[in-house]
């Protein structure tokens, strides 16, 4: 699977992902496009992120906090998919990552609010923007 990302190092602009999927993953892939230097996250902590959210299947976007106004979300990591919560742990304040997330550590056969399909392949890129 390919994902590209035409603002890869620039944590100003969204991401603006694309996704080529072939050959999916079966556990959590994490890529660092920008290594943080900043505090690093761990699963107890609750963190601010702008994040882009697409569909392995089609590409398509179906939820992003930059398309929402562009202010990041805060959420405790311990409250989210497993894909984000051990996707986002060992990232620092300041860094840019994607997160290719197989259904089991995402949304499983249940799918998310009609938005999200049962049994789909997630793509994420993160921008850990402060860890609490």
């Amino acid at each position: 699977m390919a994902v590209t990302v035409e603002n890869a190092e620039d944590l100003t602009r969204a991401p603006g992902a694309s996704v080529t999927p072939d050959t999916l993953p079966n556990d959590l892939d994490i890529t660092d496009l920008v290594v943080g230097g900043g505090t690093e996250a761990s699963h107890r902590d609750t963190v601010q992120v702008q994040y882009e959210g697409r569909l392995v299947s089609n590409s398509s976007e179906f939820d992003s906090s930059w398309s929402r106004g562009g202010t990041p979300v805060e959420f405790p990591l311990g409250q989210v998919i497993d894909g984000f919560k051990l996707g986002i742990s060992g990232m620092r304040e300041g860094g840019r990552r994607i997160l290719v997330v197989p259904p089991h550590q995402g949304y499983g056969p249940q799918g998310a609010g009609g938005v999200i399909p049962p049994n789909a392949h997630l793509v994420f890129v993160v921008d850990l923007v402060k860890v609490n």
